[in-house]
């Protein structure tokens, strides 16, 4: 992702006609300190400058200066919806467009009619695919209650049968650390919230101390209701939470996907196609996909943004590219020895009543509701002509 996240931006500025200054996580200062070499390596044996490309590192100053700078024409951020308000705030003294991608929640639903053996790794590639540090991951596991049991027993040795450890060191690892130490420290707080209000761990839900790290272990967390904070927060961790949706009612699905304050995407798991785009329809998501997850992230010919705390505004596609353009309205006139000139009834100075006659001429002329209309048009542009 890191290495993404500033391609992908880059790709688009100079494709676009612009230069661009990335400024990284200070995260992943080491790594995009290499992956921008790239860049400009690239740059430079194409025949491009380099310069046009530039990285910052550096803490919150570094991205407040870049976004307070008035040279700098548009700001993309990644981040957290927080973060996100004061990028906000920073442009806006100087009416800057900015398009914001932020956190997800997203929805993976699977109806009444679905084969388990088919939808289960759909599921564990969504919730666990870079231990959950996907903005488009897995968040929420909508499962209809007819199939909700034997998709958790089905699912629990799955689960515990993640390997964890560093891929540097190990040839067999399924799921690695978190970035940042003070996740587990959040996602523990939601697993442990969830829990205190009802919901069961079948198995994960700690810290995994074995590898001396920062990891956490793949948890699969059931009977997760909306008082419970991981209802509504970001978890941003290897957590599966199931849902079960009541009496397999496809209505009550849409509610229950909906009651979120973010965005981002969605896909819906159907025997069915079209009950699957019938029920994702009225997802109110960014992107939404049908029997599939992730593609969108996939195809860079599809644009990519959400709604609501997800943020706005899109990247990646026609539209992506369009964005990093100031887009004009240019007219001329197409028919050589044409030109447009002022009729005379309309030209200045006037006579009122003649050009008040001749301009509703023009308008019946143009816009008229029929034939009849538009040949009242013509009389009136001769009479007052």
């Amino acid at each position: 992702y890191p290495f993404h996240n500033m391609l992908n931006h880059v790709l688009s500025g100079i494709f676009s006609g612009n230069g661009v200054v990335t400024k990284c996580s200070e995260h992943t200062s080491w790594s995009s300190v290499y992956f921008h070499s790239i860049c400009r390596a690239a740059l430079e044996v194409n025949g491009f400058d380099p310069e046009l490309i530039q990285l910052c590192t550096g803490m919150a100053e570094t991205g407040k200066a870049l976004v307070e700078c008035p040279h700098i024409d548009k700001i993309f951020f990644t981040g957290s919806p927080d973060v996100g308000r004061h990028v906000m705030k920073g442009c806006a003294p100087h009416l800057k467009p900015v398009v914001l991608e932020l956190g997800g929640k997203d929805a993976m639903v699977f109806c009444d009619d679905v084969k388990l053996k088919d939808v289960i790794p759909w599921a564990m590639r969504g919730c666990f695919q870079n231990c959950g540090q996907n903005c488009c991951g897995v968040e929420r596991l909508f499962v209809y209650e007819s199939i909700v049991q034997d998709f958790i027993k089905a699912m629990v040795d799955k689960v515990r049968n993640l390997r964890q450890g560093c891929p540097l060191t190990e040839n067999f690892v399924d799921c690695g650390a978190m970035v940042m130490d003070q996740q587990c420290t959040l996602v523990q707080g939601l697993v442990d919230d969830a829990v205190a209000k009802g919901a069961t761990v079948h198995c994960g839900g700690k810290r995994n101390t074995s590898n001396g790290g920062q990891f956490y272990e793949p948890t699969l967390l059931s009977g997760v209701t909306t008082e419970m904070r991981i209802w509504k927060e970001e978890v941003f961790g290897p957590i599966m939470c199931v849902i079960t949706v009541p009496g397999d009612n496809d209505d009550t699905c849409v509610r229950m996907v909906n009651d979120c304050s973010f965005g981002l995407g969605s896909s819906v798991y159907s025997a069915s196609t079209s009950r699957s785009l019938a029920i994702g329809s009225q997802f109110n998501t960014g992107m939404f996909t049908a029997n599939d997850f992730g593609v969108n992230y996939l195809i860079q010919s599809l644009p990519f943004g959400g709604v609501k705390e997800s943020g706005f505004g899109r990247f990646a596609g026609p539209e992506g590219l369009r964005g990093c353009c100031l887009e004009r309205s240019i007219v001329v006139d197409r028919i050589p020895g044409v030109r447009t000139s002022i009729p005379g009834p309309i030209d200045y100075p006037m006579d009122t009543k003649q050009g008040m006659g001749f301009g509703k001429g023009l308008i019946k002329l143009f816009y008229g509701d029929g034939l009849w209309v538009k040949v009242k048009g013509i009389v009136d542009l001769i009479k007052y002509a």
